[in-house]
């Protein structure tokens, strides 16, 4: 067997999750709390997060790329992340699955905890590790509130509070969100989700595919 039919067949033995790049750390957490030796990963750019328009066909490529590479087992690591049902025909497309739910911030919570916050929840806004770790580049740099901090009140005021919807116990990233919250003039609020639905879907998708 030459090295390249047997780099295909070990891949078409592993699970490949296509993710988002602001899951990225999360994604190899849980693998690594589940020894999911088996799965890969591979993530589209953070910045998409911004660009929602940009995922379903970043997806539908990497999807292909990945099925000529010899991969036959793959996993979508996004929810709808604002692509208005475009990303579900990309995997309906591949015949592969993603992550149930609206957006990150809902499956972290667990869907069922996120649509049951339902009004209580209206004029949050969401923060999770990622984004207390990227705040500065993410938000700060191109809402330019680096140079006019008077802006935040333009583009945070139809929001009431900041809620911090923590992955791990970190108290660096609290000071972040408590930070944030503070400059963008809304209440704080700090809820430890962990990972969520990711852990059980990842799982779910691991066992799927074994």
């Amino acid at each position: 067997m030459t090295a390249t039919r047997k780099g295909r067949q070990n891949k078409g033995e592993r699970l490949l999750v296509i993710a988002c790049g602001m899951i990225a750390r999360e994604v190899l957490a849980v693998k690594e709390r589940l020894a999911l030796d088996h799965l890969e990963l591979t993530c589209l750019p953070a910045e998409f997060h911004y660009y929602p328009d940009r995922i379903p066909p970043a997806m539908d490529k990497a999807i292909s790329d990945a099925k000529s590479e010899g991969y036959k087992h793959i996993f979508v690591g996004y929810a709808d992340c604002g692509t208005g049902g475009m990303l579900d025909k990309v995997c309906e497309k591949h015949g592969v699955e993603r992550m149930v739910g609206a957006h990150c911030f809902a499956f972290y919570q667990g869907n069922a905890a996120f649509e049951a916050a339902g009004d209580r929840d209206m004029l949050a806004f969401y923060m999770t590790d990622f984004l207390c770790r990227q705040f500065e580049a993410f938000f700060i740099k191109p809402l330019g509130l680096d140079r006019h901090p008077e802006l935040a009140a333009d583009y945070f005021g139809n929001y009431e509070k900041l809620v911090y919807l923590a992955q791990t116990n970190d108290p660096e990233l609290d000071k972040v969100a408590e930070n944030a919250a503070e400059m963008l003039g809304l209440t704080y609020e700090r809820r430890f989700t962990g990972y969520g639905d990711l852990t059980p879907s990842l799982a779910k998708a691991s066992l799927a595919e074994a």
